[in-house]
């Protein structure tokens, strides 16, 4: 989305990235390998029996999910007991069932959610859930080191808010590292539900969000070391519609279905000096980083109880960024002073990212996964191993 960073799920852009830097090209020669890779597991996955779930009864697997789901994690890890069904021993094709024809229960699932799509659910009032990432965006000069939280409150029915912390460091292959881990921006949210899936209904969970992002990260008067820019230095508002559903596979197992679409607005930011704008060291002025939009469906496949796997495909467009202002060449100069106009340009970039999930129970999981950007004539191309814990209480 343009300079700004916006929520790790949207967009994961290192900061010190400037206008010229958007305009590098790249190939990406593991896209096809990890993305055939993944395809392979999922094609070998499905074309097993569900394992373990022959006893259980239609009435157990048809039972609703008594625990709110937030992101993957159950907020009450207690599990409904399963129904023990009655096998009249008259009929004794009744004691074993095909095993195609149970389906999982989805107590029986655990989630620790996708690489980056959010969830639509909400916690329940006083419940709350902690998610912390590591990660690094790499492209052919820069890594750009990051951490950040969702720290996330259920503060009514249907109402979550919460904060997201950000930090990085930025290490280049041709210039000079950051100087020293920085803050970026941090992101306030609020996400309402308004609708929840119900088997048997085809209605989706639903819900809208609003997500404010606030200038606290560095980004001008950087000097000699542009890598310090964390931030994008304006103050952006982004709505959302987040919508998750559940499918049944022949083989009876769960695969969880996420889908939202985001618009971020940006204000003005003014600016002084060398930036993460790509200004120069004169330079004083302003920079308005263009409205962006952001598609991403996300699928999750449940392996077992506690493996699944998972993948996120994405779309994003950024519109152009403009920068206005002039380069003060000498403070004692009656000369005019030259005027700078800079243009991005707009940007259309795609993305996967395949990952695997871990949970240890139903509210405490382990994410690691890869996102990979395709690089074109406007958008850097990238590669992000991340790492993610899930806890909700």
């Amino acid at each position: 989305m343009g300079p700004t960073p916006a929520t790790f799920r949207t967009t994961w852009s290192y900061p010190a990235q400037t206008i010229a830097g958007r305009r590098m090209k790249g190939q990406m020669n593991t896209l096809n390998l990890c993305r055939s890779c993944f395809l392979f597991c999922i094609l070998v996955a499905v074309s097993l029996p569900g394992p373990g779930h022959a006893q259980e009864s239609a009435a157990a697997s048809w039972t609703d999910h008594s625990g709110m789901e937030v992101d993957g994690a159950n907020v009450h890890p207690e599990l409904a007991d399963e129904a023990a069904g009655t096998v009249g021993i008259a009929d004794a094709s009744q004691l074993a069932p095909a095993p195609y024809s149970i389906r999982q229960s989805r107590d029986d699932a655990w989630w620790t959610g996708p690489m980056l799509a959010n969830s639509a659910e909400t916690l329940p009032p006083g419940h709350f859930l902690v998610e912390p990432y590591v990660y690094d965006v790499h492209s052919s000069h820069v890594d750009g080191f990051g951490s950040r939280a969702y720290m996330l409150y259920g503060l009514a029915q249907n109402l979550t808010v919460g904060f997201i912390p950000i930090v990085g460091y930025n290490r280049i292959a041709d210039g000079r590292n950051s100087s020293g881990v920085g803050l970026g921006d941090i992101g306030v949210q609020a996400q309402y539900r308004l609708t929840e899936f119900h088997e048997g209904s085809w209605m989706p969970t639903m819900a809208i969000q609003v997500q404010e992002t606030l200038p606290t990260g560095r980004y001008d008067q950087l000097g000699q070391r542009p890598s310090n820019g964390f931030g994008g230095g304006a103050y952006a508002t982004t709505l959302a519609i987040n919508s998750q559903t559940y499918f049944w596979l022949p083989n009876g197992r769960i695969v969880r279905m996420r889908f939202n679409v985001s618009k971020t607005f940006s204000n003005k930011a003014d600016v002084q000096g060398v930036s993460v704008y790509g200004t120069g060291n004169g330079f004083r002025g302003s920079a308005r980083p263009g409205n962006a939009v952001f598609v991403d469906a996300a699928w999750e496949y449940s392996l077992t109880r506690r493996w699944v796997l998972a993948l996120d495909a994405t779309y994003s467009h950024d519109s152009n960024t403009r920068v206005n202002g002039y380069d003060v060449v000498d403070a004692g100069s009656t000369l005019p002073l030259p005027g700078v106009r800079l243009n991005s340009g707009s940007s259309v970039a795609f993305g996967v990212a395949p990952a695997i999930e871990y949970n240890w129970t139903p509210s405490l999981g382990v994410l690691l996964g890869t996102r990979v950007i395709l690089g074109n004539h406007s958008t850097v191309p990238t590669i992000t191993p991340a790492l993610a814990l899930n806890y909700v209480h």
